[in-house]
């Protein structure tokens, strides 16, 4: 499909630079099936609009504060160098992208931390192993292991994306803002945003409803944030991203469709997931990597409701929504969204789409 088909106009004011408090009172607009109206809610009114039976499915990954600043230092020339973390390769090393990257050759020391205040356990050394052809680079740490993701965390920070970071610096706040409340597992460079508008008391309100609750792992890579280039999707290459879904929360989620309950994925990353572990028709367990690129004209397997936030123009993701609801749907709901002043993206509002005929029945 051409890629401008999933093109919009956003006014700079509808994007959020910080989250609503507290989390369940940020807005959340209902796109039900078909030609039924719109519905203006708030996060908080989930469990209303949820049957006892349903099962939610949580994204568990915990974002590590992957953005780290620091010096290159090749013999005694000196330089300022930016890096963000996107892919793990190894116990000490890391793919990343750097700024700027251009002056970056392999055998460069790169030094974080070292800031004369911090003491040597709040300082970070590496290497530079390799270059890409698309500007990343490879790490090699000095440290590796549960040593290495100590240091991270004391000299790193929240890798918030472009279109926050380039308006505000990271604050304290975002270590808290920018993790879900059930966040689990270390490996995520951008959260899955949809699941920052639960709270301890949405969830007790969720159980108390019968809606049952279930996590996959997937950890987010900064390819999310990246629009297509591509004027046609096919020529798009999908980002790849490791994820892992249980024999135990398919056994869940079979138990929970038997009974006639419905699957609810929490965020984009969530389903994209599930619908992999579904790739042959019926949900199995699932561990590895995922590149699944879901367009228009997909049949869903596995998801039967989606909650998400609000998304980029010409982005996949946009494309991901637009194929689950269908695309004139989503063209008019982010166009009643943007006239009543709904906020966008990772720290802005939710939706909650209902699948079209065609997601259902392809």
């Amino acid at each position: 499909m051409r890629t401008d088909l999933f093109d919009f106009e956003l006014p700079e004011e509808r994007i959020a630079l910080h989250p609503v408090a507290p989390r369940d009172a940020a807005r959340m607009l209902v796109v039900p099936a078909g030609a039924a109206p719109f519905e203006d809610r708030i996060a908080r009114d989930l469990p209303d609009l949820l049957r006892p039976g349903d099962a939610l499915v949580f994204n568990d990954t915990r974002v590590i504060p992957a953005a780290l600043e620091g010096e290159r230092r090749r013999g005694d020339l000196k330089a300022n160098v930016s890096v963000m973390l996107i892919e793990r390769l190894g116990t000490d090393r890391w793919r990343a992208l750097a700024r700027p990257a251009k002056r970056l050759q392999v055998g460069d020391r790169l030094h974080f931390g070292h800031d004369g205040e911090m003491c040597m356990l709040g300082a970070l050394d590496a290497t530079v192993a390799a270059r890409g052809d698309a500007g990343e680079v490879d790490i090699a740490f000095d440290l590796a292991g549960p040593d290495l993701d100590a240091a991270i965390a004391a000299v790193g920070q929240m890798p918030l994306p472009p279109y926050i970071a380039g308006k505000r610096g990271v604050e304290s706040a975002d270590r808290t803002d920018y993790q879900t409340v059930y966040a689990a597992h270390d490996g995520a460079v951008a959260a899955p945003t949809a699941g920052l508008h639960f709270t301890p008391e949405l969830l007790a309100r969720l159980d108390a409803r019968g809606v049952s609750r279930h996590f996959v792992t997937l950890h987010v890579g900064a390819g999310t944030f990246l629009p297509v280039k591509a004027e046609d999707t096919a020529s798009h290459k999908m980002h790849s991203e490791w994820g892992e879904v249980s024999a135990d929360t398919v056994a869940a989620l079979q138990a929970a469709k038997a009974s006639g309950g419905r699957i609810v994925a929490v965020g984009t990353t969530s389903l994209r997931l599930l619908e992999t572990a579904a790739a042959t028709g019926d949900l199995q367990p699932f561990t590895g990597s995922t590149d699944i690129f879901i367009t228009p004209g997909y049949r869903f397997r596995a998801v039967d409701i989606l909650m998400t936030n609000f998304h980029l123009p010409r982005s996949t993701l946009f494309m991901l929504v637009s194929a689950f609801a269908g695309l004139e749907r989503m063209q008019a709901a982010y166009r009643h969204a943007i006239g009543s002043g709904y906020r966008f993206y990772s720290y802005g509002d939710a939706s909650l789409l209902w699948p079209s005929e065609e997601a259902r029945h392809g």
